[in-house]
């Protein structure tokens, strides 16, 4: 059973989101809340938080920002141009008010998913990464695996084994929780490296076997430390 928080400070919104909860198979509210102060009490036990981003007394992106350790997160809002800083945070999903009951469950498989690729993770041998493609689980080596690219909420696994990358519905930020980080890195917003496929390297860029790849710069401290330990 997944366990939700619903936050919004309309209290039509409020009820819809109940009612699309009751509807949806699998789903158990924990909490339905006009506040953010009421609903943190809730938030530690939940699996995913469907959060307002405009309200009164906390901007939605703010407060999952705030959080030590935020649960899933899927964005309801009536603006769409807040969808890039929605995925910034890692939202799972972002639903443009008025959205259906469709949409309501669609973004609870996507939830389901993630929670079930996470257990399988958890329960699975060591040096080995479960994910979920093609609706279907893969078991993925770690020492298979030359880097990570991100692609919204979804991520590109590029292997030493096939020529096109394994599509993943997931974040970086999860995916690199799941790996060790004395084998793999994050050099940009939008990669992650095994390192021992790198073949040279600065502090600005590096380069694996048929691709080269930039170190940005709110990694490139981290990064030049691994360097200057390898010298």
């Amino acid at each position: 059973m997944i366990k939700a928080v619903l936050l919004d400070d309309e209290p039509l919104a409020l009820r819809q989101l109940e009612s699309y909860a009751s509807r949806t198979e699998g789903l158990e509210v924990l909490a339905a809340c006009t506040s953010a102060s009421a609903a943190l009490p809730y938030v530690e036990q939940a699996d995913v938080l469907f959060v307002d981003i405009n309200m009164p007394d906390v901007n939605g992106i703010d407060l999952v920002r705030s959080l030590v350790r935020p649960p899933l997160v899927v964005f309801t809002t009536a603006y769409a141009g807040y969808a890039v800083e929605g995925f910034r945070v890692h939202a799972v999903d972002y639903l443009l008010k008025p959205f259906s009951l469709e949409d309501f469950r669609q973004a609870v498989l996507r939830v389901r998913h993630i929670l079930e690729v996470e257990q399988a993770a958890r329960q699975g041998e060591p040096g080995v990464l479960h994910v979920k493609t093609d609706y279907k689980t893969v078991n993925v080596r770690w020492d298979s695996i030359r880097y990570i690219e991100s692609m919204s909420e979804y991520v590109k696994i590029w292997l030493d084994t096939q020529d096109t990358p394994l599509v993943v519905l997931y974040s970086l930020k999860r995916l690199m929780e799941q790996l060790p980080p004395e084998r793999f890195m994050r050099i940009h917003r939008s990669y992650i490296v095994n390192l021992s496929r790198i073949r040279s390297a600065s502090a600005t860029s590096l380069e694996l076997e048929g691709v080269s790849l930039p170190v940005s710069e709110s990694y490139r401290a981290a990064f030049r430390t691994w360097l200057q330990s390898k010298s």
